[in-house]
């Protein structure tokens, strides 16, 4: 007889790795040893310095904290985390208490499963031994931050940043004089070497249990207390590797040497307070900074780390197209609680469903820089709908108060959702809507050149997508306002020709500069949305709708491949050059670019035209007025 809650804890393991690394029967067998716990709220799991139970945990439902010796929560582990697992692979005591912040649902994992089946995997293993290096174990939200394993290691692969001025000293000093050494220079360490080369290493825990426990006097020499062997890498070595290492043998501070080894000169030390700063600025792990953030100042401070974030990966050479995600979950995640602190704030609860979508690159998913809010809400409707925008209307000034103090500046053209204009009901979007299509004015057009491009950030998703389907409907009745839209589009022709024929501004604060998003990006961004509105294909960011136009129309296969690869140098283009300049790197003197960066354009230029022919023809645009 099939016991149908294996098979359900089963079913919830595929999903979860590193449990998802097995097969379906290894998935089963664990399943038939899981038992199943319950916890109250503020009901203790372990406590911190308490002896290890042989069992490890996974969150099915509710949340636990996991709390420091001084009870401050140090993590939130919610659905699909799993914690108890580096003290068991450790075999020592927990180093900090684990409490359910809510009523809770547990499977608790026996270790030999870890033993038997887990640790007998290479995906798996790999999977635990980087996330217990970062103290997390993440399942849902990598899912989008990291596509593949290969991409969520990606930072781990860079070389480790290492201290490059070790403290040293000769066997023959005294643990009295090493500790004062150490406490002159403020370590936590120090190399113990013979000819500067590493024979033993002694740390605060050496002092604390061979000293302090009376063990050993404070005047034998320091080769009495030293842990030895010390384990050597050499200066490349990965911060993965490094991080294996330190769990592998059970240590906190490795010594770097030239080649390597123990038998040549030490060059410096890598501790895991190093590996712990390297790490900082981990995409889960702002978010779940900002996700336990209780101020605007805490806002500011996580998006400043996301902009070193963003720095590292260009300088890695990182995929675009990966920045982009990480940053587009970023952005919505301090958006997420930027709107409940003002829910907080307002002390009430939204009167009706309602939903914030985002508009324009955040819209997208293409914010990487800091760039203007434009956001809107689509409330449900109520019979009183004006007391109803009264609420969402406070709700929105302070949210984009918020967003102000993080960075995102002010729509100048006030797009935002603390507009009246654009605070409305469900009846009202479709109307504003049904208006801009059938009533295809140059100002309707430009308005759905920016509210066609929305997502949903917060609350109802339901809303926003029967509006999409509402947008849909509409086209499909008034089918010559794809028309009106694609002649929009071809009003920026690309700036082919040689450098000075290139379309520059020609007055105001940014004279003689190239405005890249206006006459190069913007083309591909508005022929993309056209040809997926025409082809009803739902993708939302530009280079996720040009590569279903690819699979869509492969007798263009070729254009599209060339716009793809186009738009990924612009995206990529404009970041570095926002980063160079501290700005939103639109404006691009191009007096100070390489000849290779001309060349690059120049490419891009011509895939625009390319597109734009495209849309020119599908439309039959030439003589259209």
């Amino acid at each position: 007889m099939t016991n149908t809650i294996v098979l359900r804890i089963a079913d919830f393991l595929k999903d979860i790795p590193p449990f998802s690394f097995l097969t379906v029967d290894e998935q089963i067998e664990i399943a038939q040893s899981v038992k199943v716990e319950y916890a109250d709220v503020d009901e203790d799991i372990f406590l911190i310095d308490e002896a290890i139970k042989p069992v490890f945990y996974l969150v099915k439902e509710g949340a636990i904290g996991l709390y420091s010796d001084d009870d401050q929560l140090s993590d939130e582990c919610d659905e699909g985390d799993i914690f108890g697992l580096r003290a068991l692979i450790r075999q020592n005591i927990y180093k900090l208490s684990a409490r359910a912040i809510e009523e809770t649902i547990l499977y608790s994992i026996p270790a030999e499963v870890y033993d038997s089946i887990i640790s007998k995997n290479t995906e798996a293993t790999k999977f635990i031994i980087q996330n217990l290096a970062n103290n997390l174990i993440k399942v849902t939200e990598e899912k989008f931050l990291y596509p593949t394993v290969k991409e969520a290691i990606i930072e781990d692969e860079s070389t480790a940043k290492y201290s490059k001025n070790p403290i040293t000293c000769s066997e023959e000093t005294s643990v009295e004089a090493a500790a004062q050494i150490m406490t002159v220079k403020r370590v936590g360490s120090i190399i113990v070497v013979h000819d500067n080369k590493p024979i033993g290493i002694i740390t605060d825990k050496d002092l604390r249990t061979k000293i302090a426990t009376g063990k050993y006097s404070i005047q034998e020499k320091v080769i009495k207390i030293m842990s030895v062997p010390v384990i050597c890498y050499p200066e490349s070595i990965t911060v993965a590797e490094a991080q294996i290492a330190m769990l592998k043998n059970k240590i906190t501070h490795l010594c770097i040497t030239k080649d390597g080894t123990d038998q040549s000169d030490v060059v410096g030390l890598l501790s895991e307070h190093d590996i712990i700063l390297i790490r900082e600025n981990n995409p889960s792990v702002l978010i779940k900074e900002i996700k336990r953030s209780f101020s605007v100042e805490e806002l500011i401070n996580i998006r400043q780390k996301t902009s070193q974030l963003i720095q590292r990966y260009l300088q890695q050479n990182v995929s675009i197209v990966f920045i982009t995600k990480v940053v587009s979950e970023i952005n919505e995640a301090l958006t997420n609680r930027a709107i409940n602190l003002a829910i907080k704030d307002l002390k009430s609860n939204p009167p009706v469903p309602f939903a914030w979508i985002a508009l324009g690159s955040q819209g997208r998913k293409e914010q990487v820089l800091l760039t203007d809010q434009d956001n809107a809400i689509v409330f449900k409707d109520h019979e009183d709908n004006e007391s109803v925008r009264s609420y969402f209307l406070s709700l929105a000034k302070k949210v984009t108060h918020t967003l102000h103090e993080i960075g995102f500046e002010y729509c100048p053209a006030d797009m935002m959702a603390s507009n009246k204009s654009w605070c409305l009901s469900f009846s009202e979007w479709k109307e504003k809507y049904r208006k801009w299509i059938q009533i295809p004015t140059e100002k309707n057009i430009m308005h759905c050149t920016i509210f066609f491009d929305f997502q949903t950030i917060y609350g109802d998703e339901r809303l926003g997508s029967q509006l999409m389907e509402f947008i849909h409907q509409n086209i499909e009745k008034s089918p010559i306002f794809l028309k009106f839209l694609g002649k929009n589009a071809l009003q920026n022709p690309a700036p082919l020709g040689f450098f000075r024929q290139f379309l520059v501004e020609q007055s105001g604060e940014h004279k003689d500069h190239f405005d890249i998003k206006a006459r190069a990006m913007m083309s591909f961004v508005d022929a993309a949305r056209i040809l997926c509105l025409d082809q009803q294909l739902d993708a939302k960011n530009t280079l996720e709708r040009i590569d279903q136009l690819r699979k869509k129309e492969p007798q263009n296969a070729e254009v599209y491949d060339h716009c793809y690869e186009a738009f990924q140098m612009l995206l990529l283009f404009r970041t570095r050059q926002g980063f160079e300049g501290k700005d939103s790197g639109r404006y691009i003197n191009l007096a100070k670019l390489t000849k290779v960066e001309k060349l690059g354009l120049k490419d891009a230029f011509k895939a625009q035209r390319e597109l734009q022919i495209l849309l020119q023809t599908r439309f039959q645009l030439s003589n259209f007025m």
